[in-house]
C-alpha cells in the first residue's frame, strides 16, 4: 500500500510538472529511497519535540524541486496553526499514529514566524479530519494546517513539491 501511495503521488507531481514544460533532452535518473532508510531516518529523530527534517530534496523535471521529508511529533505537542505563505504544497503521508488535522478556516490570534511562515493558535471554521496510517492529506500553499488534536505519537512523510526552489538539495 505505501509503494502505490508513494508512486501515486511521484505520478501526479510528474504529470503536473511534465504538462507545463518540455522533455530534457537527456532524461534524468530516478530517485529512490527504500522502506528501510525512510524507518531508519524516522526511528533516529529526536523523540523529545517536533522533528521535520528532509530525507532527501532532488531537482526535478520543470525546474522544481521535491522534498521528502521524514517527521515525529510526540504525543501531547499538537504546537501552533501553520501557514506557509509560499506555493509549496504539502502532501501528508501517516506511517503510524492517530491524530485530528484542521486545514483551512479562520486564524485565531495570528501572528508571524518569518517573512513566508505565519502561526497562530487555533483555527476556526476549518475542515476537521481524523488521519491514521495509510491516509494521505493534501494541503496547498497557503493553507492553514493544525494537528489539534494527538491520540497518540505520530510519524508520517511529507512530500513538498517546491516550484520556487526555497528547500535545499539533499
Amino acid at each position: 500500500m505505501k509503494k502505490i501511495l508513494i508512486t501515486a503521488a511521484a505520478i501526479v507531481i510528474s504529470s503536473i510538472v511534465l504538462a507545463q514544460t518540455p522533455a530534457p533532452a537527456t532524461p534524468q535518473v530516478a530517485t529512490g529511497i527504500t522502506g528501510g532508510e525512510i524507518q531508519s531516518f524516522i526511528d533516529h529523530l529526536p523523540r523529545d519535540r517536533v522533528s521535520d527534517r528532509p530525507i532527501r530534496v532532488v531537482d526535478v523535471t520543470g525546474d522544481i524541486r521535491v522534498g521528502v521529508f521524514g517527521v515525529y511529533r510526540p504525543m501531547g505537542v499538537t504546537g501552533d496553526v501553520n501557514v506557509h505563505l509560499v506555493d509549496t504544497t504539502e502532501i501528508y503521508y501517516m506511517l503510524k499514529g492517530a491524530a485530528t488535522l484542521v486545514t483551512g478556516g479562520t486564524l485565531v490570534e495570528p501572528y508571524p514566524a518569518s517573512d513566508s511562515w505565519m502561526r497562530a493558535k487555533g483555527i476556526e471554521d476549518g475542515v476537521t479530519q481524523r488521519v491514521i496510517p495509510g491516509d494521505v492529506v493534501i494541503i496547498p500553499g497557503h493553507t492553514p494546517h493544525w494537528w489539534s488534536e494527538l491520540e497518540s505519537e505520530i510519524e508520517y512523510l511529507i512530500f513538498r513539491p517546491d516550484p520556487n526552489k526555497r528547500l535545499n538539495l539533499l
